[in-house]
């Protein structure tokens, strides 16, 4: 029977690819809802082509121009708009499956009510956990909703796992090791900026940032990758999926992204999933979990590959890393302080008003200010420290050395 899919955050890298998978699976999914942040040209497009029952613009402007576009073209979609018709599609009864692919944090929301609705969702926004880690997970246990991440990583470490605790969403850290697991091996390619001279990153441009060596990705998640606070970002998302402590998840560069993660056991055992870095092959194993789809993905030429590396990350050129583990040890608001700092200081590097090195100062200066004691058990105290972080966070953007060129 197809299933009905609605994909928040189509027009993105993620979405694209989620776009193709289905296509390539056409008797087993059907389109219902489809969303975008501003991008009306293409959600356009991807409306006349697929013909879903809904379209979400984020802004309600855009969504009046998407309306009369698709009225002239003849198209019956319902166009909607804003947070409330993104969680509107991420609920309707006709969806099965949500692909959740809004980058930052204006992807909770609508994740959020995907898992109330006790949906299968594909989780692609590392940020719903880094927020709200121990809300959401409730929430998914609660709804009785399926929790499948997306994340080539964290799809890699599921794949990895035993089958029984691929059956379990909230694993819990003693579950996981009475059944072997001993650590979690996130791997890294390291991003452009691996071998470059430590003295030089300061000098960093935009353009530089988001050229990623291995994956074709948006523009922010590029930058998060060159100064690796997109690993950071993972291992808090791990500890949440996984239900185990920072303490045992490693993070390991790898540059040719051909493995994707690795599950380290108590026999002397380690599991580790590869295949070419493509989008495509995590997406198409957790939309027919637990069988199997086509991906489009070229099989994996080891011989071509020849070499595999490994090395330790270096925290002095990666020092957003590190504060990902401090935010962790912290608890409280601090993991909530340390995304919203990091999405305004990508902003304003990404528009030539801060230093590639100014990111990871204007994080630590942020997080400098968060609470281990605070209380962030409910939504709305998670959106107001993620305010509160954010109104910080441009007061420090605007007294740090701007971006020489863009």
């Amino acid at each position: 029977m197809s299933r009905g899919i609605t994909l928040l955050g189509s027009t993105g890298s993620i979405g694209c690819s989620a776009l193709d998978v289905i296509a390539r699976n056409a008797a087993l999914y059907h389109v219902v809802a489809l969303s975008a942040n501003t991008d009306v040209d293409q959600l356009e497009a991807q409306c006349l082509k697929w013909r879903p029952e809904f379209a979400v613009m984020c802004d309600q402007a855009a969504a009046e121009n998407l309306r009369q576009r698709l009225l002239q073209a003849g198209s019956d979609t319902e166009v909607l708009a804003g947070v409330e018709g993104l969680s509107r599609v991420a609920g309707l009864a006709q969806v099965d499956t949500v692909i959740a692919g809004i980058v930052g944090a204006a992807g909770l929301l609508p994740a959020l009510a995907a898992a109330e609705a006790g949906k299968r969702i594909l989780l692609a926004n590392k940020e719903a956990l880094v927020m709200s880690g121990s809300l959401f997970m409730e929430t998914v246990k609660q709804h009785g909703a399926t929790l499948l991440p997306v994340d080539s990583e964290h799809n890699a470490i599921f794949q990895c796992l035993p089958a029984q605790a691929q059956q379990v969403q909230h694993h819990g850290e003693h579950q996981l090791q009475q059944q072997g697991v001993k650590r979690i091996l996130l791997t890294a390619s390291g991003g452009p900026f691996r071998t470059r001279d430590i003295e030089s990153l300061s000098a960093v441009t935009p353009a530089q940032a988001v050229n990623h060596p291995n994956w074709d990705m948006g523009r922010k998640i590029s930058v998060d990758s060159a100064t690796m606070m997109n690993k950071g970002l993972e291992v808090i998302e791990a500890r949440w999926l996984f239900d185990i402590s920072e303490s045992q998840i490693d993070v390991v560069i790898h540059p040719q992204s051909v493995i994707h993660s690795m599950v380290s056991y108590n026999d002397g055992s380690v599991l580790a999933q590869l295949g070419n870095p493509d989008m495509r092959t995590p997406i198409a194993h957790a939309l027919a979990w637990p069988e199997r789809i086509s991906s489009g993905v070229e099989p994996l030429d080891i011989f071509k590959v020849a070499k595999l590396e490994f090395e330790k990350p270096d925290m002095r050129r990666f020092p957003c890393l590190a504060l990902c583990y401090e935010a962790m040890r912290r608890g409280g608001n601090a993991s909530i302080v340390l995304n919203a700092a990091n999405e305004i200081a990508v902003d304003a590097f990404l528009e030539g008003r801060l230093g590639f090195t100014g990111i990871a100062h204007v994080i630590e200066q942020c997080l400098a200010h968060a609470d281990s004691k605070s209380d962030v058990s409910s939504l709305q105290l998670i959106l107001d420290a993620d305010t509160h972080a954010r109104a910080l966070a441009r007061e420090f953007v605007d007294k740090q050395p701007k971006c020489l060129a863009v």
